[in-house]
């Protein structure tokens, strides 16, 4: 049996920290489950991790940061609408491929909030930094003006609320948000997730 490095093991905690609060939400995953997921007793897992807030930022900071990986892969060499273009179609891909990671942003945007709302502001900070690291990947790598990067970034708020509310491809909403072709291709799979 091969050992793993402790950032091996840190990574399997990200992934399966991603997953099981994708589910069930900060509030609803114990650090047991996590640790049971990745095969490690507790106090390995908080060797590897201060507590569960840490382990949940990472989770977040992590799906942000995928996302960004994704368009500046698919963006290169492009420019302006082109790029926003094939970023919207990648992001489209993933959040069907990997539905979890949808449900990680609505799971963090919650978790934010209700972090808010009791004070604590050092979470929301380490999100909207992360926020503004996917703007600011989106508005440079398109070279698109300001409205143009908040337009595409509002229009995949729109694609995650839709997606999260099961709408179906076929349904009027997605009317105007992709060619029929795309929206029953490519988002049919999102709702079966």
């Amino acid at each position: 049996m091969v050992r793993m490095s402790a950032e091996e093991r840190r990574e399997s905690v990200i992934r399966a920290a991603m997953a099981e609060f994708a589910q069930r939400g900060y509030y609803g995953t114990s650090t047991e489950t996590i640790a049971k997921r990745v095969g490690v007793s507790q106090p390995y897992l908080f060797r590897l991790f201060p507590g569960k807030k840490a382990i949940f930022a990472a989770a977040s900071q992590r799906c942000i940061d995928d996302m960004r990986q994704v368009f500046e892969e698919v963006a290169e060499g492009l420019k302006g609408e082109e790029a926003l273009h094939a970023m919207g179609e990648a992001y489209v891909r993933l959040i069907q491929e990997r539905p979890e990671r949808l449900q990680m942003q609505m799971q963090t945007y919650i978790t934010v909030a209700a972090a808010e709302a009791e004070g604590e502001h050092e979470f929301g900070e380490l999100v909207r930094a992360g926020w503004m690291r996917l703007w600011d990947t989106v508005h440079l790598l398109s070279g698109v003006d300001v409205d143009a990067t908040t337009a595409f970034l509002a229009k995949g708020m729109l694609i995650n609320t839709y997606a999260a509310m099961g709408f179906p491809p076929e349904h009027r909403v997605w009317q105007g948000m992709f060619s029929d072709a795309e929206a029953t291709g490519r988002l049919g799979k999102c709702n079966e997730g």
